[in-house]
């Protein structure tokens, strides 16, 4: 039985989507998700809110990220598992899938694991844009593991920095992401540590993946006038910022009862005041409101943006062939027939 137009579903594999960030253009694919981004941001109210459903071991975190506006209904599926490394695994991969709500019918089906660094990386370069000194050209980025060039192109491409400072416990790692810049326009610098790499940086990231409480940022390491851009805590039991960093700075997320739960403010109490970015970018709230001023954004990654992210790549595929129609939906003649149409299929 061939399947019915009802029956399939577009489907994005990581085939599909390397063809599509190449033909729309990396610099034009961040942009792009940014806009996105901050498209839905200023629909926040809009959106059902909810934190993610974790499933925790002691290797690591599996996620559920469910988000709807009403009229599309979005989730991902996504993994953390930092040990995966040393088996040759990925320390992170994710799928997800766009829904139509009035028929609970999917629209999109499409892996994550490049698109969530893209949207991950996006999402920074936004926030960075809005809260960052006013003329930042350097990027401290510590951290180089699979995130870290997506971090430094987006930046380039979205916040305007020409310098990154690369600095990881692993040497090798940081090998790797000064090779994968060579011809991006980027100025790169191998530092030896830390403090090396923040050496006249304005925005300091830190995208480290040890599940673990941990103090990659010092207090005495960070001076005024900075905007950290934390992305690296991310679950329970998972931190890189010194809580007295916490303290003096101006403190920006995504979504509160997610962030005290995984982010780095899960170090203070409860009720520390933290600026949600959407109100900020929506003109709400004030961002930077000084030069001295330090602004944290203390980013876990919400549904919203996944959300943002299958949009984008549901109207960007249209009309191109970087997709693939999958049998995923029973579409009998009648729809009350599924026994029917399994009978039949025997002939």
């Amino acid at each position: 039985m061939e399947p019915s137009d009802k029956a399939l579903v577009p489907f994005v594999s990581v085939e599909h989507m390397m063809h599509l960030i190449h033909y729309v253009g990396l610099d034009n694919m961040l942009c792009g998700l940014a806009d996105y981004i901050a498209d839905d941001f200023s629909r926040w109210e809009q959106f059902d809110k909810t934190p993610r459903v974790a499933a925790h071991s002691p290797e690591g975190v599996i996620e559920l990220m469910p988000t709807s506006d009403g009229i599309s209904y979005g989730f991902k599926y996504v993994n953390g598992h930092p040990k995966n490394m040393g088996q040759g695994l990925q320390t992170v991969t994710a799928f997800g899938l766009l829904a139509d709500v009035d028929t609970g019918y999917p629209v999109l089906l499409t892996e994550m694991t490049l698109l969530t660094a893209l949207r991950t990386a996006a999402t920074s370069a936004l926030v960075a844009r809005t809260l960052a000194p006013k003329g930042a050209t350097t990027m401290a980025m510590i951290g180089n593991g699979a995130q870290s060039e997506f971090q430094s192109r987006a930046m380039q491409a979205i916040a305007g920095i020409t310098h990154v400072r690369l600095f990881d416990i692993d040497p090798d790692a940081t090998a790797k992401c000064a090779a994968n810049l060579q011809g991006s326009g980027l100025h790169v610098t191998t530092c030896t540590s830390a403090e090396d790499a923040m050496i006249d940086a304005q925005i300091l990231t830190t995208c480290t993946a040890d599940k673990a409480y941990a103090t990659i940022l010092t207090d005495n390491m960070v001076g005024a006038g900075v905007h950290i851009n934390a992305i690296g805590g991310d679950c329970p039991g998972k931190t890189e910022i010194a809580p007295a960093i916490l303290e003096r700075g101006e403190i920006f997320v995504e979504y509160p009862p997610q962030t005290r739960i995984e982010g780095d403010i899960q170090q203070l109490d409860p009720d520390h005041p933290v600026t949600e970015i959407w109100e900020v970018l929506k003109g709400r709230k004030p961002g930077r409101t000084s030069d001295k001023q330090i602004t944290i954004f203390d980013s876990v990654g919400f549904a919203i943006e996944d959300f943002s992210a299958l949009r984008f790549v549901r109207d960007r595929i249209a009309g191109t062939p970087f997709y693939h129609p999958l049998d995923l939906l029973a579409d009998p003649d009648d729809p009350r027939d599924l026994y029917g149409m399994l009978t039949r299929a025997q002939t």
